[in-house]
C-alpha cells in the first residue's frame, strides 16, 4: 500500500522550519563564510602543524635531525630509537609512574574534597557556611607566596613527599565554585522529596546530587587531573631529583638540551638530543590528550551551568 503524497508533508515542513533562519539574523555572505572557514583552517593549522613537528622529529633519525636544524617536518625513515632508550633508561619510566599515580591519587582526593565542601556550601541555612564561603573566596584574590608555602609544606613534614604535590592544591576555588553553584541548580522538590523519604546529608548527596552532577564531576575532575599532570613547580621545589615527576623531567631534558646517557656505560646515547626532547615531549603529552575525547561532551554543560548559577 503506497502512502499517502500529502503524508510527507508535516515531517517536510518539520524539517524546513528547523532550517529557517531566525528573522533578526541575516544570510550570510559568501565572503563572510569564505573567511571563517579561511579562520578555522589557520587555526587549525596553528595546532596541528607544531604538534606534528614534534612527533615526526620524535621518530627522525639523527642524520635527517641534524640536516633539518633540530626540526623535521615529516621524517623519510621513521624510527624509535629515542623511545626505546627513553623506555631502557628508567629515568622517564619511574617519572611516568610518579605522574600517573599522583594524577590519579590527587584527583580523586580533589574530587572527594570539593565534592562535600561544594555540597555543604550549596545548602542554605548551614551553620558558617557563609563564612567559610567568603574565607575560601579571599584565598582566591590574595593567594599565598610561594616563600609562605614553602615554609608551611617545610613545617608539617612534607618535604621530599609526594604528599606535597598534593595537599597544598588539594581544593581548587574556581572548581568548588562551579560545582558549588551546580548543586543550587538543582530543584530544591528533589532535596525536599529525599528528607520526607527520611535520606540524610551523605544519603541525598550519594543517591541525589552526584547522579545528576555528572556532566560537572567530569569536568572538575579532568581539570584536576590535567592540573596534577602538568605540575613541575612544586616538584621542583619540594622533591628531589629521584622523586621527579614527567613534567619537571621533561623539563630539566628541554631547558638542559642535552640527550640521555646509557645506564650501563654512562656514555651518550648517539640519538640526537632534539629527538629525546621531543619523544619526551610526546610521552608526556599523549596520555592526558586520550582523555579529552571521552569528557569534551561535558565541558559546554558542566563549566557553564555551575558558572551562571553560582
Amino acid at each position: 500500500m503506497s502512502a499517502h503524497p500529502g503524508s510527507t508533508r508535516p515531517a517536510r515542513r518539520v524539517r524546513e522550519n528547523r532550517s529557517a533562519r531566525p528573522g533578526w539574523l541575516e544570510k550570510p555572505k559568501p565572503v563572510t563564510q569564505a573567511a571563517k572557514a579561511v579562520a578555522l583552517v589557520a587555526v587549525v593549522l596553528l595546532v596541528c602543524v607544531p604538534f606534528l613537528v614534534i612527533v615526526s622529529t620524535s621518530l627522525a633519525s639523527t642524520d635527517e635531525v641534524v640536516a633539518g636544524g633540530g626540526w623535521v617536518l615529516w621524517p623519510t625513515e621513521p624510527s624509535f630509537d629515542a623511545y626505546r632508550d627513553i623506555l631502557d633508561g628508567g629515568i622517564v619510566t619511574h617519572a611516568l609512574g610518579v605522574s600517573a599515580g599522583v594524577t590519579l591519587v590527587g584527583t580523586l582526593l580533589s574530587l572527594a574534597c570539593t565534592v562535600t565542601l561544594a555540597y555543604a556550601l550549596s545548602r542554605p541555612g548551614v551553620l558558617g557556611g557563609r563564612p567559610v564561603l567568603l574565607l575560601i573566596l579571599f584565598t582566591f584574590l590574595f593567594p599565598p607566596g610561594m616563600i609562605p608555602s614553602f615554609l608551611l609544606v617545610k613545617e608539617l613534614g612534607l618535604l621530599d613527599s609526594y604528599a606535597s604535590l598534593v595537599l597544598p592544591v588539594l581544593v581548587n576555588v574556581f572548581n568548588l565554585v562551579v560545582l558549588r553553584g551546580f548543586f543550587q541548580g538543582i530543584p530544591e522538590e528533589l532535596y525536599e522529596a529525599a528528607r520526607l523519604d527520611g535520606a540524610g546529608d551523605w544519603r541525598v548527596l550519594v543517591s541525589i546530587v552526584l547522579p545528576l552532577s555528572k556532566a560537572a564531576l567530569a569536568v572538575v575532575g579532568l581539570f584536576y587531573a590535567v592540573t596534577y599532570w602538568n605540575s613541575w613547580f612544586y616538584a621542583s621545589l619540594y622533591l628531589e631529583s629521584d622523586h621527579w615527576p614527567l613534567q619537571q623531567v621533561l623539563r630539566t631534558y628541554v631547558v638542559a638540551g642535552s640527550g640521555l646517557t646509557d645506564a650501563t656505560t654512562g656514555e651518550a646515547t648517539v640519538t640526537a638530543p632534539q629527538t629525546v626532547q621531543m619523544a619526551v615531549l610526546v610521552i608526556a603529552t599523549v596520555p592526558i590528550l586520550l582523555v579529552y575525547p571521552f569528557l569534551q561532551k561535558y565541558f559546554t554543560k558542566g563549566v557553564l551551568t555551575g558558572a551562571v548559577k553560582s
